[in-house]
């Protein structure tokens, strides 16, 4: 009985060895790494074949390097894998770039176009810009009277295109303002304009300053807009001089209505409340709406902020020319008693009225050039000197209210720069207006008193209150 000798196993070339090796190790490291559907993927570009083992092992690690290059490409490499198909698996491996992002977003909506108004834009240039044509501008404005409204435009303004697979125009959006959208929507009878209106929420807010320059730049270095400063310095003013009486070191506290929109601050209303300290003395006022719907400032004890006349009548001026009686003239050149006090200011400075009165002049006077004379009462009379111009509506024999914009300064008559000539007569003698004074206005009503006191109150508390808070937080 013979033996067979038993069967060797068939000998391979050592690179096919090598080769399958390599192989095998990328499978069973694409087991760690991958998904189970993952791998099921990638078994169709793992071929066993063993004919090219060189170029097969080649085409296998360039395989295996992009796919770690991909993976490493994302922050989390499994999160947008889909086990559906062998093609969304693929392109899943990824998030996409934000310009794919976009780029997706545009592939929904294919038709939406957006457009920024700049510098010579028209409506007609910008539907030309998003590939209307003049015909369709035509249509949107005749379609309704309130349509014209697009073509009020502003710098920066943006326009919302929606056009249909037709290239035609469906809808027509654009943001006014933080508070106002107006949009065009196309219907079976054309396009119908619609307008929506955010109401704001109203809130108070508080802020403090310091003056160590002018009060505008400090309270804008606060936080208060520019209207509510020239408010503020309406409230004191008719304690205050704000062209000569201010100084380093003054402070001030402001509580105020704000305005906000999703979240956003859109506007402001009403000052609340405000304290004021200016060389050493403090001034306290409050917002009181009576019960006849009536609103004015007071201090804090109820007392009229309001008084006869403001105590300047341009904001923020700079005081040139004090009352004088023996005063040489600038032009005249000789000695003549100077029976006001000028304001310098830009030409173009609005001029208010210091108090309620009839008008007795608004025209030529003399070396006074453009002027206004106010009768108030019996008592006082007041005059405005070398305006540029009159205000609208302000005539001889009208009447005007306290701090109504009657005039703007000039140079008219004989003047050696922009500024007003303010004068102020008590029965009929001049007397320096910086050093008069002034008669009050009726305090709170008894009646009213405690239904005032009920909302001054807090409001003096808060203001305390935040001043200490934010003195504590600069202290740490």
């Amino acid at each position: 009985m013979t033996t067979e000798p038993s069967k060797a196993p068939p000998l391979y070339p050592k690179s096919h060895l090598l080769a399958a090796s390599g192989i095998a190790a990328l499978l069973s490291l694409a087991l760690l790494v991958f998904p189970s559907s993952d791998v099921e993927a990638k078994k169709t570009t793992l071929s066993l074949d063993l004919e090219s083992p060189v170029e097969q092992l080649k085409q296998d690690q360039d395989a295996a390097s992009e796919a770690q290059a991909t993976n490493e490409a994302v922050a989390s490499p499994f999160a947008q894998i889909d086990n559906t198909t062998e093609e969304n698996t693929e392109t899943a491996e990824a998030k996409p770039a934000p310009a794919a992002a976009e780029e997706q977003k545009e592939a929904k909506a294919p038709g939406h176009r957006e457009v920024i108004v700049t510098k010579g834009d028209t409506l007609s240039t910008l539907f030309e810009k998003v590939g209307l044509p003049a015909t369709a501008v035509h249509e949107v404005l005749a379609s309704d009277k309130q349509a014209k409204q697009f073509s009020q435009l502003k710098h920066g303004q943006k326009l919302e295109f929606e056009l249909n697979p037709d290239g035609q125009l469906n809808n027509l959006h654009s943001k006014v303002s933080d508070l106002e959208t107006i949009t065009l929507t196309k219907g079976p009878k054309g396009f119908a304009f619609n307008r929506v209106i955010t109401k704001p929420v109203v809130r108070s807010a508080y802020v403090h300053g310091v003056i160590n320059s002018s009060l505008s730049q400090s309270a804008a270095r606060a936080g208060l807009s520019h209207s509510l400063t020239m408010d503020m310095a309406s409230v004191f003013g008719y304690d205050i001089d704000f062209a000569q009486d201010i100084r380093q070191g003054d402070e001030f506290d402001v509580i105020y209505e704000q305005k906000v929109a999703n979240g956003k601050v859109v506007g402001t209303g009403n000052i609340l409340s405000a304290r004021f300290t200016n060389r050493g003395k403090t001034y306290t006022a409050v917002r009181y709406t009576n019960k006849q719907g009536s609103s004015s400032y007071y201090t804090a004890d109820g007392n009229s902020m309001r008084k006869a006349f403001i105590r300047t009548p341009v904001d923020f001026a700079r005081i040139s020319s004090r009352f004088s009686a023996g005063r040489k003239h600038p032009i005249l050149n000789k000695i003549r008693a100077h029976k006001g006090v000028d304001y310098a200011a830009p030409r173009g400075t609005p001029i208010k009225a210091a108090g309620d009165g009839k008008v007795l002049l608004a025209g030529r006077r003399g070396g006074y050039g453009n002027t206004v004379i106010i009768q108030h009462g019996n008592t006082y009379r007041t005059l405005y000197g070398h305006m540029q111009g009159f205000a609208k509506g302000v005539k001889t024999g009208g009447s005007v209210k306290q701090g109504q914009v009657i005039g703007y300064i000039g140079t008219t008559g004989l003047s050696t720069g922009p500024h007003l000539h303010y004068e102020f007569q008590v029965n009929g003698v001049h007397v320096d207006p910086l050093g008069q004074k002034l008669p009050m206005a009726d305090p709170i009503a008894k009646a009213e008193r405690p239904r005032f006191l009920q909302q001054s109150q807090p409001l003096m508390a808060r203001m305390d209150q935040e001043k200490a808070t934010m003195l504590a937080s600069s202290k740490r």
